[in-house]
């Protein structure tokens, strides 16, 4: 037996103002589309804005039902809606942010797992990596620059050709 080490690397941020204007554009756009996210039964809204290659802002947020697994998380709505509507264009970045109804949300906001493979799967149909921006309603800023790295074990396509 071997124990082995995982480890990854991350920009962390104090502020918004410290992240490039491009990023911080994203991070603003999931800001303001957390406001219309639905969720009445966790009272937890999620906003995603992702950039495509032609500098396009695609947003999206999540969708609660009462047969909970009928709703769908924000990274999603936004990443289908962008291959829908520009299915030739690359996902550069991707913000992610939340606000709660009953507390403060004072770290970064990660993708579930659904998401990270949603994620996973268009980096590597695109070929190029998707900058990952997270977010929580104050504290610090995460910029992760790949999905590998929060996915490390993540299911590929071939693995299916088997």
């Amino acid at each position: 037996m071997q124990k082995v080490n995982l480890s990854i690397n991350y920009l962390e941020y104090d502020q918004i103002s410290d992240l490039d204007l491009k990023d911080r554009e994203l991070v603003i756009e999931a800001e303001k589309i957390v406001s219309t996210a639905y969720a009445p039964y966790s009272k937890y809204y999620v906003g995603a804005a992702l950039r495509l290659e032609n500098g396009q802002i695609i947003t999206g947020n999540n969708q609660e039902n009462v047969a909970y697994p009928s709703g769908i998380c924000a990274e999603r709505v936004a990443i289908f809606y962008a291959s829908a509507q520009y299915p030739d264009q690359k996902i550069e970045s991707i913000a992610i942010t939340a606000k709660a109804g009953d507390f403060v949300i004072k770290n970064p906001v990660a993708p579930c797992g659904s998401c990270r493979q949603v994620l996973a799967e268009y980096q590597t149909k695109q070929k190029s990596p998707i900058k990952i921006i997270l977010k929580g309603e104050t504290g610090k800023i995460q910029v992760i620059s790949s999905v590998d790295d929060i996915l490390p074990f993540m299911f590929h396509a071939e693995e299916l050709k088997k």
